[in-house]
């Protein structure tokens, strides 16, 4: 028994516990995390797209058979718009709407359509003096508009 006496160790304390590789819970903690977040983003995405998507289909949906009226239509989405997003815009009316307007995006709405989208309130739905082409171009300021702001 003397013989084995050099060959025995002194204690030793075991290697203290690592970090890495970390645990099966721990993994599924931070797998729930990350799936939770790309979810909300997701969801954020989607709910800003939708607006977007709902009022061109809502923009879509206006028949041009009377231009006062599609355009008054038109005129009221823009303002559900600014109700929305620019809330101290959604009061301005004559000049001043208009130029919130074109200054809110790239295009321009000038002459004719700019005029009816202005007067189209305050004027009678069977009054003469604007045409289609008005209103198309109207809708087409509109889409530019939408895509811009939503």
């Amino acid at each position: 028994m003397q013989d084995n006496l050099p060959e025995l160790r002194d204690i030793h304390l075991p290697d203290g516990v690592s970090v890495f590789p970390p645990a099966y819970g721990w993994w599924v903690i931070l797998a729930v995390v990350l799936l939770t977040g790309l979810l909300l983003y997701a969801a954020a995405i989607i709910r800003k797209k939708s607006k977007k998507l709902y009022a061109l289909h809502l923009l879509k949906n206006i028949y041009c058979n009377n231009t006062i009226r599609s355009a008054v239509e038109m005129s009221a989405i823009l303002r559900r718009i600014c109700v929305y997003k620019y809330p101290d815009a959604a009061v301005l009316f004559g000049r001043e709407w208009l130029d919130f307007l074109n200054a809110h995006c790239k295009s321009k709405l000038e002459g004719r359509p700019a005029q009816l989208l202005l007067d189209a309130p305050y004027i009678r739905p069977d009054a003469k003096g604007y045409k289609s082409a008005d209103v198309i171009e109207l809708r087409l300021f509109c889409q530019a508009w939408i895509g811009e702001n939503l």
